[in-house]
């Protein structure tokens, strides 16, 4: 009857055995990276996503408030003028009143002064054969009157579009506000569900610049008030984002530059779009501080260049203005103010 031993493995067969639970330990560690980066991409694709759309809708809102607020000092003057006017006609409804009273106590109400009194002072005027027996000085105050009556309706029409227009606008504002909220009501909810550490990663991605830029080194703001800016944007570093506002105490991203270039005495256009068009565009190999830069085809983000190849902004809800490189977005149009 055969002896049965067990085999000792050898050396080689040791070494072999280890390395290749080494190999399969490693392929399992990079087969799950891909797993573990793929969901964090598109969270972080998809977080930026919102956040531009919220931009736009942003920026659509700041253009609509400030239409409603132009429109709303558009009807507070025109209301003056209508109260105005009207003190007017009155005042020169009581003289000619007085007129026609004291030509009654004289022999009686002249027939022409008569019609004055009636609805419609046009069809007065309108009756030539009734003109020539009213005393010149009488036509006169006639005239203006009826001029002044034409006038007062006009404006009261005017006001009436202006109106319509402001109600109009509030409701764009009030739409524009829903949508930026339920966009970034989104995006938190996306953020809040990664983990530290993979928020950590967001917020280092979200700070990267791209690494075809040109050299800018550069420093020199490109004028007085372009270096009053610029310490104003500095004054403002770590205050938050709040969408839809401009200081002091919480900026978006075009209310912030608003800001920045006000206390320099600049009064630049609410959006980021308005602002692209606030200057002059030079090329960004020529960028200089206080230089604003817009990003994207839309221009629905706007920084502010601080040189070193740095700029000044407020990013996203969340966040504080702060730096970041002038090569963070895509489709950078520098303007000098």
């Amino acid at each position: 009857m055969g002896s049965h031993r067990r085999l000792v493995p050898s050396g080689f067969d040791r070494g072999a055995s280890t390395a290749l639970c080494v190999i399969s330990a490693a392929a399992a560690a990079l087969a799950a990276v891909p797993a573990l980066a793929a969901p964090l991409d598109d969270t972080k694709a998809e977080v930026d996503r919102l956040y531009e759309e919220a931009e736009q809708a942003t920026e659509a809102y700041n253009k609509a408030d400030e239409r409603a607020d132009s429109l709303r000092k558009e009807v507070g003057v025109a209301q003056d003028r209508i109260a105005r006017q009207q003190e007017r006609i009155n005042s020169m409804r009581e003289a000619l009143g007085s007129l026609a009273g004291a030509q009654y106590r004289s022999g009686g109400l002249d027939p022409s002064l008569a019609l004055l009194f009636s609805d419609d002072p046009d069809d007065y005027l309108d009756k030539a054969s009734v003109l020539d027996r009213i005393s010149a000085h009488q036509a006169g105050e006639l005239k203006d009157l009826q001029d002044a009556m034409r006038e007062l309706s006009q404006e009261r029409a005017e006001a009436s579009r202006k109106l319509g227009e402001l109600e109009k606008s509030r409701k764009a504002v009030a739409a524009h506000k829903r949508t930026v909220e339920g966009k970034l009501a989104k995006a938190r909810a996306l953020l809040n569900s990664l983990s530290s550490a993979e928020r950590a990663a967001y917020d280092r991605a979200s700070r990267s610049g791209r690494s075809d830029m040109p050299d800018l080194g550069g420093a020199v703001p490109a004028s007085g008030r372009a270096a009053a800016a610029v310490a104003a944007a500095r004054s403002a570093l770590g205050r938050p984002y709040v969408w839809g506002a401009n200081g002091p105490s919480g900026f978006d991203c075009s209310g912030l530059m608003q800001w920045s270039y006000a206390q320099a005495g600049v009064s630049l256009p609410r959006t980021s779009q308005g602002q692209r068009s606030a200057g002059r565009q030079v090329p960004l190999s020529q960028i200089q501080p206080g230089d604003l830069v817009t990003y994207r085809s839309d221009a629905s983000h706007v920084a502010m260049y601080m040189g070193n190849g740095q700029v000044i902004h407020s990013p996203y809800p969340g966040a504080q203005v702060r730096y970041d490189p002038v090569g963070m977005m895509p489709g950078a149009t520098v303007t000098r103010v």
